[in-house]
């Protein structure tokens, strides 16, 4: 018996001793216990682009980009009326992006780069801190910035958005004084080993950060810090022309995985189709007697040649009979597309900016023209409009699409029209023209847009509607109480199901909580 006992204890001990070593994995032979900096990038960046999009999906609808034809009840009947969806983590990709994806990585990289004083990294990477609370505060207001990966804690307090808008400018300011360094281990070849849009180019990193501080700065329209003369100055320092942009090329690899999120075979957008107010602005209802050329290359036309949308107000396709249904985006009736060209943003291998040179000139158009300076508001709102001319040319070049390339005459005849560049211009030519450059990828910054004019204000010096023809839809969802919508509520599995005190703090249980203006936004 005892020599039975013994064998028993002999082989359990064994047995514990294997489980510990092949649980071990910091020993693993097959796999590195830590990689170098720069190997940290490629994922985070894809992120940087790509979650934009996960969630424009939703934005898309309260800023009427476009609209469902699903016959669920999400989101045609919850985003599509400035609601949400109850128990659903839709709307908050980039929230899970921030905490998780980048999250202790980024603290990891920065470290690293800081320790190895690889300030061009490390400026890289206070981008994507910035970024990460950039997009977060604005999307979802009240946010965890202190407490943030913090992995001794279970519970998480929130921070003002104030808070966050300076923590993001601190970041940036950092992340400009970093990438203007060239001691230390600054070394191109070292960063383009991760840098899938820049290929190591700390330069056009440092005119990206100039961006973004510009695009933050211009956010505090509505206050009294507002400082239209800051804003130009960083956008002057930014991007030049196109040849900056910030654009990210999906490998086609795996179309699960890097083939680009609005491509047909990623069938996230199958369903959607652009609305009424979209073509509205670019068929010549709007900008009267200015048909935009950019209709026949960015959106899609019904089977028989038509540029129709959707309205919101109504469920699927409403009245429209199924031979005057606008086709897909890809330029395909029904579901059709799959393997075939795309157009425009919506094709598997279109590249999928992050920021451009046209958006910063329409912020600079905008900030000129609040100092009151109409010949700098012009011209960069001139620059604006033809250079997103030239970007929808590039991008349905990017798989050799069908749509024909628009032409320098074309172009010409569209900026030489009064109704497109007026002798005296206007919020609403800016706002609006920033909106179609920023359609179907820009929707943080779009939506943002929305609000600061909070949705429906009427130009002070035209009397015509900021967005033009702009309407918020009849019925708004229930739990709005009538009023439309200015956040997204955090995200359900993190918050709602394991933070509820956080939430509780700041109000985040309540039913309208999306309904709650942001600090950004007020006076």
């Amino acid at each position: 018996m005892k020599t039975r006992y013994a064998a028993i204890l002999v082989a359990s001990l064994s047995l514990s001793y294997g489980c510990s070593d092949y649980l071990d994995v910091n020993t693993n032979p097959n796999a590195p216990q830590t990689v170098t900096a720069n190997l940290y990038l490629p994922p985070m960046l894809h992120w940087m682009v790509t979650s934009p999009q996960y969630d424009g999906r939703f934005v898309g609808h309260y800023t009427q980009e476009w609209y469902s034809t699903s016959t669920a009840v999400s989101p045609e009947l919850t985003w599509g009326r400035m609601g949400y969806d109850p128990g659903s983590d839709n709307g908050a990709e980039q929230w899970r992006d921030v905490y998780w994806s980048l999250g202790q990585g980024l603290i990891d990289m920065n470290t690293k780069a800081q320790a190895e004083q690889r300030w061009d990294l490390l400026g890289v990477g206070l981008l994507l801190k910035a970024w990460g609370w950039q997009v977060l505060t604005d999307l979802h207001g009240e946010i965890i910035v202190k407490e943030a990966i913090d992995q001794s804690r279970t519970a998480f307090d929130y921070d003002t958005q104030e808070y966050a808008y300076q923590e993001i400018s601190r970041l940036l300011d950092s992340a400009i004084v970093l990438l203007q360094k060239t001691d230390g281990a600054v070394n191109q070849a070292y960063l383009a080993k991760g840098d899938h849009i820049y290929n190591g180019d700390r330069t056009k990193w440092l005119k990206v950060a100039y961006g973004m501080r510009a695009m933050m700065l211009n956010h505090y329209s509505n206050k009294a810090a507002y400082d239209p003369a800051a804003v130009i100055a960083d956008v002057d320092r930014s991007f030049a022309s196109n040849a900056d942009d910030a654009l990210l090329t999906y490998p086609n690899a795996n179309p699960f995985d890097d083939y680009n999120f609005w491509g047909r075979s990623r069938n996230n957008i199958t369903l959607y189709r652009q609305t009424q107010f979209i073509v509205n602005l670019m068929n010549g209802t709007q900008f009267p007697g200015a048909p935009d050329p950019r209709i026949s290359r960015m959106l899609s036309p019904a089977p028989d040649g038509v540029y129709r949308g959707l309205d919101p107000n109504l469920t699927g396709f409403g009245a429209l009979a199924t031979g005057v249904q606008p086709n897909n985006f890809f330029g395909y009736a029904g579901t059709g597309g799959l393997g075939l060209p795309g157009r425009y943003l919506f094709d598997d291998k279109a590249k999928i900016p992050l920021m451009t040179y046209s958006q910063l000139q329409f912020i600079k158009a905008e900030a000129a023209l609040r100092m009151g300076d109409q010949a700098t508001a012009l011209a960069a709102y001139t620059n604006g409009i033809s250079s997103h001319i030239d970007f929808v040319n590039a991008r349905n070049l990017d798989n050799n699409q069908s749509p024909p390339q628009i032409t320098a005459t074309e172009k010409a005849n569209f900026l030489a029209s009064p109704s497109i560049v007026p002798a005296t211009l206007t919020l609403s030519h800016i706002m609006s023209q920033k909106y179609i450059a920023q359609w179907a990828w820009g929707h943080n910054e779009l939506w943002m847009d929305m609000r600061r004019y909070h949705y429906t204000d009427v130009d002070p010096v035209s009397g015509t509607e900021i967005f033009r023809g702009f309407t918020a839809p009849t019925t708004l969802y229930g739990a709005n109480g009538g009023q439309l919508v200015q956040r997204i509520r955090p995200r359900y599995n993190s918050e709602y199901v394991w933070n509820v005190a956080g939430l509780n703090a700041i109000g985040g249980l309540a039913a309208d909580y999306h309904t709650k203006p942001l600090w950004i936004t007020l006076p």
